[in-house]
């Protein structure tokens, strides 16, 4: 079974000196992974063998080409799809099916077009607490919609808000429902660079202010630095001399720079450039199984 402990070491050795000697913070195993694998073709699994564990208030990106499994994982950690093997459990219970205790976050916003964003949130509200009194309920709704700095179009519906808007819109609802882990598959990736680095500052100070746990997918390495405590890496499957080998969970990263770290800071700190050049490396060349 992969050991996270010495896959940590074997990640970091040598290539970022700056957070080799860095103790990585303990998992308490609020949410175990353990040996999961999902296959579509019994001899072809995508991956096997995934193991791994995220702490209460631990912002954890996986990052991994496209076709490794990425989405499958998150989608198993929601409830909305199972699992070829392996077990997931949060807060010491096993994962099976959807829940209100885990928020979800897709790149496209899902809104329900004929409501406002307020009738959206309060959708979400309501499903978690069904007999939240009215004023209670629009004073909830309304506090999480200017988290997210859209009180001013609160009654506006889906068509009349920008991509970016609309994003805010589900990171409100997701958060509004105070699940005990939020789950985001790419949520920023078909937003512009200016908005993206917004909501980007957004969500690192709602989730600093709400100590959140969040499991995120993303492909772009400066996201995972700048939100991530642990970076995980995964492969691809492939085929090898000795036959097929699937993906997995091939490396476990620890961001050893200071988690105040602001978008406008980043490539000024010290060990930065040593930890994207280290992921840059694993995506273009060592991603493939072996």
């Amino acid at each position: 079974m992969w050991s996270e402990s010495s896959e940590r070491t074997a990640s970091l050795s040598g290539a970022l000196p700056a957070a080799s000697t860095k103790v990585p913070k303990m998992t308490t195993g609020f949410l175990q992974v353990q040996q999961l694998a999902k296959a579509y073709q019994a001899d072809k699994p995508v991956f096997a063998d995934v193991s791994f564990q995220i702490d209460k208030g631990e912002f954890v990106c996986i990052i991994g080409h496209s076709g490794c499994g990425k989405t499958t994982i998150l989608n198993v950690l929601a409830g909305l799809d199972t699992a070829s093997a392996g077990h997931c459990f949060m807060d010491g219970r096993e994962i099976a099916g959807p829940s209100l205790e885990r928020g979800v976050v897709f790149q496209s916003h899902a809104l329900m077009p004929w409501l406002t964003v307020r009738q959206n949130i309060a959708f979400a509200v309501k499903s978690r607490w069904p007999d939240k009194p009215r004023a209670e309920l629009n004073a909830h709704v309304e506090k999480f919609v200017a988290l997210v700095g859209l009180s001013h179009a609160i009654d506006k519906k889906p068509s009349q808000l920008s991509g970016g808007m609309k994003q805010r819109v589900g990171i409100a609802r997701a958060f509004s429902i105070q699940p005990k882990m939020l789950l985001l598959d790419e949520p920023f990736g078909a937003l512009d660079a200016l908005t993206r680095g917004t909501i980007q500052d957004e969500l690192m100070a709602i989730v600093r202010e709400t100590q959140q746990t969040v499991f995120m997918i993303t492909h772009d390495v400066d996201e995972a630095i700048l939100l991530a405590d642990r970076i995980l890496l995964m492969s691809n499957g492939n085929e090898g001399p000795s036959g097929y080998v699937p993906g997995g969970m091939a490396e476990v990263v620890v961001n050893p720079l200071p988690r105040s770290r602001t978008r406008a800071q980043l490539h000024h700190l010290d060990g930065y450039y040593d930890l994207r050049n280290h992921i840059v490396d694993f995506l273009v060349s060592r991603a493939r199984a072996h």
